[in-house]
């Protein structure tokens, strides 16, 4: 059975076009990475990538104002196909003018198929070749959700780029027939996917490479969305808890497959730490909900690590999160008013989610600078050496970096050079990256 869908899914394939809603230029490559800046032209704004894409679940970022992400410089945010066709409903957006017009966002978005929901509900989920069949966490009522139905509730949301219904399984499981069948289920979904979009004009339907973590599945999956000649892939069903050291390898070996000339996104990514590497190793797009969820917990993303700002140390500490951070909350706010406000007021969440936002977009922002002005492996270096001022960097990020030519430096561990790089970085908050909540 395997072998006749491989055989028909090589001789009888459907085919994109480029898409008229998107335009991508490829500006300058890293000269020793895979690292890359890129432009990308959309229905609603132009952006450049490398970028990290705020998720607005349900219509919005959560505790901040469309007004508050502008002012970030925000370009794009990810909104979710299966929670906003439960409410308010897609015909209802539709009817109003789209996500854009109803939630008063005048740049772009990206919107998830729902496929993500095939784990994160998996319990109220049933997959079967027509499609997934969920039942409402909330109410209990069903809702079959087929490649068909996905886009077109995403033609009726109207986001810039749509996603593809894809079978997704947990990175963690221990079934690899479970894998491979979800691979060529993805393969098959994708051109039905292909046949459903209404509106190629204005949205950028976009494919995702599934395979779990055997790379032989995932190059097989490549080399067919290649032959869709989409507008845009994305490497999905990672970030689930899989070891790090098979997650990069798994990067690599999409982004070395993906063409040059589409943008290559990697789903569900968000440690500050995994977005360096990623685009070291080759990735524009990312999304996740750790900057937004972390701060909900009293954590702060900063150059130096994660900033714990519920511990006794910045009772009485005067300064702002970052010196050198442009967002409303480090300008007005100390350290010693958002301890107290994180514990126990939503309006110290609210602050905190306001400054990692910010924080990811200059992190993005500063790459594509890096790589524009030719020194990103010495930006790496820098940004490694400051989250790990002790020199203790993770294994797999040395591997991974080495993989695409950037050696991270052996560091002088004795108590005087600690106790020196402590002092230089003002106390340190950290190695390491955090657990989402």
């Amino acid at each position: 059975l395997l072998f006749l869908v491989d055989f028909c899914l090589s001789t009888s394939v459907a085919d994109m076009s480029a898409s008229p809603a998107l335009g991508h230029e490829l500006i300058k490559k890293c000269n020793r990475t895979n690292a890359r800046l890129c432009k990308l032209r959309l229905p609603h704004c132009e952006l450049e990538t490398p970028i990290f894409m705020p998720v607005g679940t349900m219509a919005a970022v959560k505790g901040l104002t469309v007004d508050e992400l502008e002012a970030l410089d925000v370009p794009i945010i990810l909104g979710n196909t299966y929670h906003l066709a439960l409410r308010p409903g897609t015909e209802l957006l539709d009817e109003l003018g789209g996500l854009h017009d109803f939630m008063g966002w005048r740049r772009s978005i990206l919107t998830d198929s729902g496929g993500f929901q095939m784990v994160s509900l998996l319990k109220l989920a049933n997959i079967t070749e027509e499609g997934v069949t969920f039942q409402s966490p909330s109410d209990g009522s069903q809702m079959l959700l087929t490649p068909e139905k996905s886009i077109q509730l995403q033609n009726e949301i109207g986001a810039d780029i749509i996603m593809a219904l894809d079978d997704v399984v947990s990175s963690t499981t221990p079934d690899p027939a479970r894998v491979q069948e979800a691979m060529h289920r993805t393969l098959r979904w994708i051109d039905r996917c292909i046949a459903a979009h209404k509106k190629p004009e204005k949205q950028n339907l976009f494919g995702i490479v599934q395979g779990g973590l055997d790379l032989e599945l995932r190059a097989s999956c490549c080399h067919e969305l290649i032959k869709r000649n989409l507008p845009g892939y994305a490497i999905g069903g990672l970030s689930g808890g899989e070891a790090k050291d098979e997650f990069w390898k798994v990067v690599l070996c999409c982004t070395k497959l993906l063409p040059a000339n589409k943008p290559r996104y990697c789903m569900g990514v968000g440690y500050p730490i995994d977005l360096v590497v990623c685009v070291a190793l080759g990735v524009d797009m990312f999304d996740c909900v750790y900057p937004a969820r972390t701060a909900r917990f009293g954590v702060a993303l900063t150059d130096n690590g994660n900033m714990q700002l519920k511990h006794k140390r910045y009772k009485k500490d005067k300064k702002p999160i970052e010196e050198d951070c442009c967002c409303s909350t480090c300008k007005t706010f100390s350290r010693a008013y958002l301890h107290c406000m994180v514990a126990k007021e939503q309006t110290g969440a609210r602050l905190v989610t306001l400054h990692n936002i910010a924080y990811m977009m200059k992190l993005g922002r500063n790459m594509r600078e890096a790589i524009r002005s030719g020194n990103f492996p010495e930006f790496v270096i820098d940004y490694f050496n400051r989250w790990y001022p002790q020199g203790d960097w993770p294994g797999w990020c040395k591997d991974a970096l080495a993989a695409v030519g950037i050696e991270l430096p052996q560091m002088d561990n004795s108590p005087v050079a600690k106790r020196r790089k402590v002092e230089e970085q003002g106390g340190g908050d950290g190695g390491g990256e955090g657990d989402e909540e």
